[in-house]
């Protein structure tokens, strides 16, 4: 075998593990947007986590979460959800009216889910429950 040809078998070697790595699926990132703070909620981001861990996503192992708090600031909200959106996380999880209507203005694209406690048909969140239409799903 020429010099040549071991030079570019060991070029080939050694990108090879490169290539592979590059291959690899990026971890996917969950956007989590709520209207209080972190100590506020900590009880619904544990159950948040514990519902992940049920569909057996670990936060750090499997998953991203970029968590967005506006510490009661509404007027942030539309600002919080446009950084998710640049961030281009898989899906929107958010848990209250004034966050599922800031991330539905911010993205027709990105899912977004949503858990809350009035009637989404009637605060124009979902057409229906059957078929909500658009990018958001409770």
């Amino acid at each position: 075998m020429k010099r040549r040809e071991v030079i570019t078998l060991l070029g080939a070697a050694a990108a090879w593990p490169l290539a592979a790595r590059a291959q690899q699926p990026a971890m996917p990132v969950i956007g989590y947007l709520d209207t209080a703070s972190a100590s506020t909620t900590a009880h619904l981001l544990s159950a948040f986590r514990q519902g992940l861990g049920g569909a057996g996503y670990e936060e750090g192992r499997n998953v991203l979460i970029e968590y967005r708090w506006p510490d009661g600031d509404y007027d942030k909200l539309p600002s919080l959800a446009a950084d998710l959106v640049r961030r281009n996380v898989a899906v929107i999880a958010t848990i209250n009216t004034p966050s599922i209507l800031a991330a539905k203005g911010a993205t027709r694209t990105i899912p977004i889910v949503f858990a809350v406690g009035v009637d989404p048909i009637k605060f124009g969140l979902v057409e229906s429950l059957n078929r909500p239409g658009g990018n958001l799903t409770a």
